[in-house]
């Protein structure tokens, strides 16, 4: 059996179809479509030395790995690869060869330090232990059954507060970067990013096509973004948080949950079955919402580093 690693070809749909085959089988929690994967491999900011690496046996693509330098971060020298290997074909040098392609391509542009996501199976873990990886901090996946789980009904909003949608703001999205911004400042996260560049926002967050804009609620008080939450999904049954944010001024007033309850109603209404999320096992006031919600961790991953160049 011959074992290759090669670049994705994402004009090629044999190749597409094989990475969402992939993905799905070993991170089935995630959302991915063809035109999702097109999108992320040709609008890769040039500053990322982006590579997508596919593993090949016998001419079926069996692996993949996203490797990238985090352009955007406030330390130079950070980067990141996940790799995913088809659980069929595992324990064969998949993982290895594409770990290994990843990191001489990132060493090569300069990066300092590798970050990879593992999940958190004692046979995961040790892969990345075996090759030099360190354990940094655990991250928990969460299911909502939305097709037979109850949800809560909308509660009366606030004077002064309204629901509107993403789509609300295509004309002038800036407001919705401004609340994005702030509140991904204070997320957990082992890279720091400086969070200023609207127009790379714009073309890789608000452009991207996983992004429903008509499930994305927003919330509106006095006038201003007070929290959001974002909403991506395949255009069939999966629907999935891309993130729900408070900004500073506003927390503590319950404006998550009426953002979750908003897009998680509208997302069943319009025929989604399964609601998916992952939030970092430190920050305990999201974890508390998805519990309140009825989300059940279904998986978890530990986030790695590695020192290299």
């Amino acid at each position: 059996m011959t074992l290759i690693v090669r670049d994705l070809v994402p004009t090629d749909a044999a190749d597409t179809e094989g990475w969402i085959r992939v993905r799905r089988a070993a991170v089935p929690f995630m959302v991915t479509t063809p035109e999702s994967v097109a999108f992320e491999h040709r609008t890769a900011h040039p500053d990322k030395k982006m590579r997508m690496l596919v593993a090949e046996q016998d001419g079926e693509i069996i692996g993949t790995a996203t490797a990238g330098i985090a352009y955007d971060s406030t330390e130079p020298g950070q980067s990141y690869v996940t790799p995913h290997i088809h659980p069929d074909h595992r324990r064969n040098g998949a993982g290895s060869l594409l770990l290994r392609a990843a990191e001489e391509h990132l060493s090569a542009e300069g990066a300092m330090a590798v970050y990879v996501w593992v999940l958190d199976t004692p046979e995961s873990r040790a892969f990345a232990e075996k090759r030099g990886y360190r354990p940094t901090r655990p991250a928990h996946f969460q299911r909502l059954d939305l097709a037979n789980g109850r949800l809560p009904a909308r509660q009366p909003l606030p004077a002064g507060v309204e629901l509107r949608t993403a789509a609300d703001f295509l004309d002038d999205p800036r407001p919705v970067f401004e609340a994005d911004a702030e509140a991904s400042a204070d997320e957990p996260s082992d890279i720091s990013t400086d969070f200023t560049d609207y127009d790379d926002w714009v073309n890789h967050t608000w452009n991207h096509p996983l992004l429903d804009h008509s499930l994305s609620t927003v919330v509106v008080a006095e006038g201003r973004i007070a929290a959001f939450t974002a909403a991506q999904t395949d255009g069939l049954t999966r629907y999935w948080s891309g993130m729900t944010g408070t900004v500073r001024a506003h927390r503590g007033r319950g404006f998550a949950k009426l953002a979750k309850t908003d897009s998680l109603l509208r997302a069943r209404a319009a025929g989604y079955t399964d609601a998916y999320t992952s939030n970092d096992a430190d920050n305990q006031p999201m974890l508390a919402v998805n519990t309140w919600f009825g989300y059940e961790i279904c998986a978890s991953e530990v986030r790695h580093v590695r020192a290299i160049g």
